[in-house]
């Protein structure tokens, strides 16, 4: 896991997004213990308190579940949930996109020059 200390996301946020990539992708499955919060804490030589937040917000987010004793495990994915998280991420990360491009003073046929030039891209890595 990397956590970037100057990035101006707190540190549980950035776990906790790590943790739900993790999940959404399918790297970690349904029924699938977290790291214990005290070794994570330790791994990354942060406090309890921030690796007990962001698991914290991820069961908000129903993504997992606290067991008494045992820790936090991944709860079952629906896939229609899962498609329309991944949907949303989509959104958010192009409004970002078009934002920026505005900022810049880009044409709309030059972001969508740009996007279809790394769909392309990702095309090629793909083969």
């Amino acid at each position: 896991m990397k956590l970037l200390q100057n990035s101006g996301v707190p540190i549980y946020q950035q776990i906790a997004e790590q943790l739900k990539a993790d999940i959404l992708s399918g790297k970690l499955r349904e029924g699938e213990y977290l790291p214990s919060i005290r070794g994570l804490a330790k791994d990354l030589r942060i406090s309890v308190i921030t690796t007990m937040k962001a698991y914290e917000q991820l069961a908000e987010e129903g993504l997992v579940t606290a067991v008494q004793g045992k820790g936090f495990y991944v709860n079952a994915q629906n896939s229609e949930m899962l498609k329309e998280q991944h949907l949303r991420r989509v959104e958010e990360a192009l409004m970002e996109a078009v934002s920026a491009a505005r900022i810049a003073g880009m044409t709309g046929q030059e972001l969508q020059e740009i996007l279809r030039t790394l769909l392309d891209m990702g095309d090629e890595g793909e083969n």
